[in-house]
């Protein structure tokens, strides 16, 4: 009954897409973990003791149940290419899921449990767990695929005391992505090949750069006019042909996020940036870095970057890498 009434409440405030699975340590994942760091294939955004990976014990002892939730983030609008990926416009995710999460938290709690919320506070694999309690498929593109939203989806996790019936999904059906078949548009339209079926290169993915505080040249080069996120692998993909929008208003995209902003955000100032772009869901990542790749998006379309001024030693390295490497 417990599980009825959860998914009920979501219902009632507009999420219709969760699952449960059995809170446990995800020691099959543990092998894959370790080889990936013996690869060199770990970034500094990933938590490097594995325990805290795969074992959500160690965020709630009495854990007995996950509950994952898709919040899908994709409105019935044109979004203007701008280099934002449009998961980006609207916003910050992190906290609009935290403000879903926290409300059927306090569902869970009025009739008797315990819950502790997530959204990118923990080290969880989410896209793991989401496959697992049947929110959707992990495609070729490594992003977790719903029936009704596709891959334009948020992930949050609650996890609770209360004992719900799960029916977890088998993971070693994983890796034989039967949903996708033989299609590999994805793989033909990521910009670096950073989900080559042969070698996944997640250091490559172009959406990984526009994050990464440090660039090698050609890294800048692949950018190509994308100042965060990189929606090439999504934009091909099927399963994003016939999809149900989102009804979560927060996510609309901000005015200034669907129109070209390179040249505001490459001038902007500390207070310009806190009333606009920091809340966003590319904020947290901090000015000198969206900065960074609207000089190299005005750079890669031709534009002089020479009047843009900046007090940043960091930024004015880029600045003048981009100068030097347009002699060459």
């Amino acid at each position: 009954m417990n599980k009825e009434n959860i998914i009920n409440y979501c219902n009632s405030i507009g999420l219709d897409t969760l699952g449960f699975i059995k809170c446990r340590e995800f020691t099959e994942l543990k092998e894959f973990f370790y080889k990936r760091r013996s690869l060199g294939l770990e970034n500094e955004f990933e938590e490097k003791d594995i325990d805290k990976r795969i074992n959500p014990f160690n965020y709630m002892s009495e854990g007995k149940t996950i509950i994952s939730i898709a919040f899908p983030y994709l409105h019935d609008i044109d979004y203007f290419d701008n280099g934002f990926s449009v998961y980006t416009r609207g916003e910050d995710y992190h906290k609009v899921v935290k403000s879903y999460l926290g409300k059927i938290c306090g569902y869970i709690e009025s009739i008797g449990g315990k819950a502790i919320p997530f959204v990118d506070s923990n080290f969880l694999p989410e896209r793991y767990i989401a496959y697992l309690a049947g929110i959707g498929f992990i495609g070729k593109n490594n992003l977790i695929i719903t029936k009704k939203y596709g891959s334009y989806v948020f992930l949050g996790e609650i996890i609770t005391d209360m004992e719900i019936d799960c029916d977890e999904r088998d993971f070693k059906e994983l890796s034989h992505f039967k949903e996708c078949g033989e299609c590999e548009l994805c793989y033909k339209a990521c910009p670096s090949k950073s989900i080559n079926p042969y070698k996944k290169n997640s250091n490559i993915c172009v959406s990984y750069l526009t994050q990464k505080k440090d660039l090698e040249d050609k890294h800048i080069k692949l950018l190509n006019g994308r100042v965060f996120g990189c929606d090439s692998c999504q934009n091909t993909c099927p399963y994003n042909e016939k999809i149900n929008f989102s009804n979560i208003n927060e996510f609309y995209p901000f005015d200034f996020m669907n129109k070209e902003n390179s040249h505001e955000l490459a001038n902007i100032n500390n207070r310009g940036f806190k009333e606009s772009f920091l809340n966003t869901s590319c904020g947290w990542r901090g000015k000198n870095v969206l900065k960074r790749n609207a000089l190299i998006k005005i750079n890669n379309n031709n534009q002089d970057i020479k009047s843009i001024k900046t007090d940043s030693p960091y930024l004015k390295d880029y600045v003048d890498r981009l100068l030097n490497s347009n002699k060459i």
